[in-house]
């Protein structure tokens, strides 16, 4: 005889602990407040959902706490999304669909509000919660139908684990960062940045920022093919022989150079994803940021201070074309970050999904359609012909200065090329590429000429980082990703005809510097104040990391000494640390005043960087470590000779000098400043 199917409600010992777990899930989330614990939370109920399926088929059984347990900590999920979402709880099913407009849809860009995040959360949870209904409608009403009672309830158990994993990846992942926020003191600072720059009073302000270019991919650091307009910035500026990113990947990289801080102080220590990529493949890119980066965070948090809501409040248009990179909805988007205008890709060009837009006041439309990625051949020149008519337009029709941030997906791989340049350098599409972007640099000088305004604008050049794929280091160690010369060390170059004697055209500055100076170094070269006239007016309430580098100009000193060090980090842990120190201090010392080296003799101080434990880039030798490895860049920069030996104290004191930063840091993550 057929056992029909029972709902037991007995104290058994497995369902109990079943139970007690889902409890136990709905605490921790609640307690953690993580995107993290909610996926675990999903995963303990996809388990859940098997042990339904596999009571109902050999036991006959649906067991009542096993059951509860699955919706305690279903419940707990759609809660804190509910509660602590940042959207409308429809960010997993945003796709980038030709002619899309966050004005026309607020719920899926980051607007959306307690009940609309509640009737997106509950559409997201009704598949498994009818599957549930299902099964326990079936028990109740057929019982007296033994076989169909079996088939539907075996069918609808299929249903709940098929839908429970469908929820991992369709579950709403956009919630509010979990952590200490900084908007007061951001506040603070904007509404005292005094807002008195007029275009006759301050320079223009044009960064450039490559994406993975080399350091010797411009004919000025040896390429082998000419980029004559970058290398005109050294020919009328300055050059900067030992600059570096702040990170060897883009998206940290990117945050360093707008806030003057360390991407660890904004849980930005790698490439930030799309979180409006749908189901495919999985929804990954959305669950990968929160998790990744901790404390919730989808970019980069909105109460940093980037340069450009700095220089914003004191009077310059602002505008950012090209790759953002530091987030796609809400706080992270470009235009809720000081910049007026945005025209580019939220995302980089190797991503899906993958779009142009143009954005203002945290609303966006994808413009050219959603086949940049197919084929982004046009991207060079629809972002040139963006920042030209914006520089024009802002140059004739306001009395404003601008800061303009060019941030060209190029030469990034994918690899793409204009017709008119495939084949130009017969090198390939890299160096075609590079020689595109070259070309349409130049236009935009031509416009600043035709302007008046060249000489009255400071121009930025460098990259993110080093070379991935393709490209050349200029025989330094390593690239991409690393944390060798190769990575970090990129191209400088700063342009400013006007620059009141501060260097010369053709000036060569060998003193290290990196991305994070450049906040405070344009604060002081805008002259931006606050407080009603005080200078190098800095944010307070936060650490900023970075040094203005006006003391290399002024007097060729170096500025990353032991007490500013320049960090090379990679996922939240410091790999090497590099400053300099003046030989004389090196041979007024005992241990050191014998030595009759050329370079304590020849220089006026030396530059060591010290790796703690780094993998080798000898992939031959991928199991070998470099621990405790002192080099001095000043003359060995290919990173050739381990000197710890010679040099045992320093190497020691830079070891725990890595201590003590990195104890400050995770006593202090965002770097608060009482």
């Amino acid at each position: 005889m057929k056992r029909r199917i029972e709902l037991d409600r007995e104290k058994k010992v497995f369902p109990i602990i079943m139970l007690v777990l889902g409890i136990a899930m709905f605490i921790a989330l609640w307690a953690a407040r993580l995107n993290l614990v909610a996926l675990i939370c999903t995963i303990y109920c996809c388990i859940a959902s098997v042990v339904i399926f596999l009571g109902l088929i050999i036991k006959k059984r649906l067991y009542l706490f096993t059951t509860i347990g699955y919706a305690v900590s279903f419940i707990g999920i759609i809660s804190y999304a509910v509660i602590m979402g940042a959207d409308a709880g429809f960010g997993a099913f945003t796709s980038g669909l030709a002619g899309f407009s966050s004005a026309e849809h607020p719920w899926l860009t980051g607007v959306g509000n307690f009940g609309t995040r509640l009737l997106g959360n509950l559409l997201i949870l009704l598949p498994s919660a009818l599957a549930l209904l299902a099964i326990i409608l079936c028990i109740r009403f057929l019982a007296k139908k033994i076989t169909l009672q079996r088939v539907l309830a075996c069918v609808f158990s299929v249903v709940l684990m098929g839908t429970t994993v469908f929820f991992v990846f369709t579950m709403n992942l956009r919630t509010k960062p979990n952590t200490v926020r900084l908007w007061d003191g951001q506040n603070d600072y904007l509404d005292n940045v005094d807002d008195n720059k007029t275009d006759a009073n301050a320079p223009n302000v044009l960064v450039v920022m490559m994406d993975d270019l080399g350091y010797g991919d411009i004919s000025a650091n040896g390429a082998i093919y000419d980029t004559p307009n970058i290398d005109r910035l050294v020919d009328e500026g300055a050059q900067f022989t030992n600059f570096y990113s702040s990170y060897s990947v883009c998206s940290p990289a990117r945050f360093a150079a707008l806030t003057g801080r360390y991407p660890y102080r904004g849980y930005a220590d790698n490439v930030i994803y799309p979180t409006v990529n749908t189901f495919s493949p999985f929804a990954a890119t959305r669950q990968f940021n929160s998790v990744e980066m901790g404390a919730n965070a989808d970019g980069m948090l909105g109460d940093e201070i980037t340069i450009a809501e700095a220089l914003h409040s004191a009077g310059y248009a602002t505008g950012c074309f090209g790759k953002w990179h530091l987030g796609d909805y809400g706080e992270y988007l470009p235009t809720n970050q000081g910049f007026d205008y945005f025209y580019g890709s939220h995302h980089v060009n190797d991503m899906v999904p993958f779009y142009h837009v143009q954005e203002e006041n945290g609303e966006y439309e994808i413009v050219h359609g959603t086949d940049e990625l197919k084929d982004q051949k046009n991207a060079s020149r629809w972002i040139h012909e963006e920042i030209n008519a914006w520089i024009t337009d802002t140059v004739e029709n306001s009395d404003q200065p601008f800061f303009a941030y060019y941030t060209t997906p190029w030469p990034h791989a994918p690899v793409y090329v204009g017709d008119e340049f495939k084949g130009a350098t017969g090198m390939g599409d890299y160096a075609d590429c590079v020689t595109e972007f070259d070309y349409y640099l130049g236009q935009l000088f031509n416009t600043l000429e035709r302007l008046g305004e060249m000489d009255d604008t400071i121009i930025v050049f460098t990259s993110d980082n080093g070379p991935a794929l393709q490209g050349s280091t200029n025989e330094l160690r390593g690239g991409k990703y690393t944390a060798y010369e190769g990575g970090q060390k990129v191209p400088f170059m700063i342009r400013w005809g006007n620059n009141g004697g501060l260097f010369d055209a053709g000036s060569t500055y060998d003193e290290p510097a990196t991305l994070v100076d450049l906040f405070p170094t344009i604060i002081d070269l805008c002259g931006i104040t606050g407080n009603g006239g005080r200078e190098h007016y800095l944010p307070q309430d936060r650490q900023i990391d970075g040094v203005s580098m006006l003391p290399i100009f002024e007097m060729g000193e170096p500025i990353h000494t032991i007490d500013h060090p320049i960090l090379h980090m990679k996922r939240e842990k410091i790999k090497a640390i590099q400053y300099s120190v003046p030989t004389a201090e090196l041979l007024s010392s005992e241990e050191y005043a014998d030595y009759d080296y050329e370079i304590l003799k020849n220089n006026d101080y030396v530059t060591f960087k010290y790796f703690r434990n780094m993998q080798n880039d000898n992939p031959a030798f991928f199991d070998k470590k470099r621990k405790n490895w002192l080099h001095i860049l000043t003359d060995d920069t290919s990173e050739s000779y381990n000197r710890t030996n010679v040099y045992p104290t320093v190497a020691e004191q830079m070891n725990n000098r890595i201590d003590e930063v990195m104890q400050e840091f995770k006593a202090n993550r965002r770097g608060i400043v009482e």
